[in-house]
């Protein structure tokens, strides 16, 4: 039996904020949108460009307050070549952008931004 990961579902309070966060930051591009009034949610796919792992959107139209994040929750991580640049590129985009940082074996090199709702995004030296 043949299994592949297809995508990850977040839930977010403002749709048109985390559509922006995720394609103008992170340089996602929207695949679809399934708009469902009848039951009050509107869900997009995003994806980076030639990867088929897609990031669900869902927004439920009545969330007024944010959700809560939870514990359980550790992030999205995403392979860049070019860590430094991307690192110099987001701190300039208005959201949180930790340090640089690194494994004290240099197995890894790392930093995380936060999307709108608070959802870490670990960015990560391929």
């Amino acid at each position: 039996m043949s299994k592949k990961m297809i995508h990850t579902c977040i839930r977010v309070k403002n749709l048109e904020k985390s559509v922006a966060f995720y394609k103008d930051v992170l340089g996602m591009e929207e695949v679809r949108r399934l708009d469902y009034p009848e039951y009050k949610f509107t869900l997009v796919y995003l994806a980076l460009p030639g990867d088929g792992y897609e990031l669900e959107l869902t927004y439920n139209y009545d969330q007024a307050e944010p959700y809560d994040l939870g514990n359980g929750y550790g992030h999205i991580a995403i392979g860049v070549n070019d860590l430094e640049d991307i690192h110099e590129e987001y701190s300039q985009s208005g959201y949180m952008v930790t340090d640089l940082k690194g494994l004290s074996d240099g197995a890894a090199s790392y930093f995380f931004i936060k999307d709108p709702d608070g959802y870490k995004i670990e960015i990560v030296q391929l």
